[in-house]
């Protein structure tokens, strides 16, 4: 875990994940999953399965539940600095993604800012809106990090550094909000027995906020299938990435990927 990535690849030629790189790549396998190191999965995948042509940077995706259906969000974490050019680029595979997986048939993309108006932001933030109004016709606008999970985009795309703290902000909020509500409801008997009569609800609530639910998070942007797990990934987040991948290998993600970039 504390190896360069790029060099750990590029000198551990028979480590697990550089090899099921290496399957994808051959055709030897349909898509590659890992809860190792995030960095030298994004390495491996991108080194050893290359890039789909005309993409210019991998991104990680992940997907959260709203107040409606689930939103990806993209990047979270793999790509610090970026240009307007690259975050049109997410939002057309983040698109493919929402389609392919989620079974959004015209997902809508928002871009996460500071406001709403196209004039809010870093320069970043407004040459970006500008391009993605000019060249994505399903861009909905800017929408400001209290809206993430209002559900009012099926995609959301930001740099890799905002898009992973606004993640890890999420996922803490939603640990402490849990264990609130826990305390809460086992905090006397009576609590207690009012918790047995909404344990349904609880546990579906639970479900929902659950990131391994969703899967890992997929390198997007690299020639085949690859999912990114967390590290304490359980039975049940294995399950899911692995079902997540394979949706991605028959929904056609790759080629789906390619044509969008193509296009612009």
């Amino acid at each position: 875990m504390d190896e360069h990535p790029a060099n750990a690849v590029r000198s551990k030629k028979d480590s697990s994940i550089v090899v099921g790189a290496q399957l994808v790549r051959d055709g030897e396998a349909d898509a590659f999953f890992s809860a190792g190191s995030t960095g030298a999965c994004m390495a491996a995948a991108t080194l050893v399965m290359g890039r789909i042509k005309g993409v210019s940077r991998p991104a990680i995706a992940t997907v959260l539940p709203t107040t409606g259906a689930p939103c990806v969000l993209l990047d979270v974490g793999a790509n610090a600095d970026c240009k307007p050019e690259n975050l049109l680029q997410f939002a057309e595979m983040g698109e493919a993604y929402a389609s392919v997986v989620l079974g959004v048939a015209s997902p809508r993309v928002a871009l996460l800012n500071i406001g709403e108006e196209p004039t809010k932001g870093s320069m970043l933030a407004q040459e970006a809106h500008a391009l993605l109004a000019e060249r994505l016709g399903s861009f909905v606008g800017n929408v400001e990090g209290r809206g993430v999970l209002a559900g009012v985009a099926d995609v959301i795309v930001t740099d890799g550094f905002t898009g992973n703290v606004a993640l890890k902000l999420l996922e803490g909020t939603s640990a402490v909000l849990l264990g609130q509500v826990k305390d809460a409801m086992t905090s006397s008997t009576v609590r207690k027995l009012a918790a047995a009569v909404l344990k349904p609800a609880l546990v579906d609530m639970k479900k929902r906020l659950d990131p391994d639910t969703y899967g890992g998070a997929p390198l997007l942007g690299v020639n085949g299938v690859c999912i990114i797990g967390h590290g304490s990934s359980g039975p049940k987040a294995v399950e899911n990435a692995i079902r997540v991948a394979v949706q991605a290998v028959e929904g056609g993600l790759t080629a789906r990927i390619a044509a969008a970039v193509a296009q612009n």
